[in-house]
């Protein structure tokens, strides 16, 4: 799995799709909104994807597939507006090893992050609203 969803991100779902025997590790990373950002108050957060953006989620977790020891990646992006405590970006790793999946998931996590066109409109305590992460 490689997608961008309005769906909320069911963790335990994308986790169950990397099971391997020839794994010895799986690691998973939760992108989570949190209440706050720079000092200021966060009431939410609305993704907004390019149409593409499954696409480039696709190909971005194609490129990581081919890394040596990986034997499964699942990676979810949601979209839409997300409370605090909404999960935003779902990743899991299966590798032989415990490094190499740590590393894969945070090299793809950075990827995602660089390479995804995906805008964040952070909604502010005060009632307005900030843009970030936009090209």
């Amino acid at each position: 799995m490689a997608d961008v969803s309005h769906e909320e991100v069911d963790g335990a779902a994308v986790l169950a799709l990397v099971g391997d025997d020839r794994a010895g590790a799986v690691v998973t990373f939760a992108g989570v909104v949190r209440n706050h950002d720079d000092g200021k108050a966060v009431t939410g957060i609305e993704y907004v994807g390019h149409p593409s953006a499954s696409e480039t989620m696709a190909e971005v977790v194609a490129e990581f597939a081919e890394r040596d020891g990986v034997h499964a990646i699942a990676a979810r992006h949601r979209v839409g507006v997300l409370g605090i405590g909404g999960v935003a970006l779902y990743v899991a790793v299966a590798a032989s090893h415990r490094k190499q999946a740590f590393d894969c998931a945070s090299d793809l996590v950075d990827t995602v992050k660089e390479r995804l066109p995906i805008w964040k409109k952070q909604l502010l305590a005060d009632g307005t609203h900030e843009w970030s992460q936009c090209p």
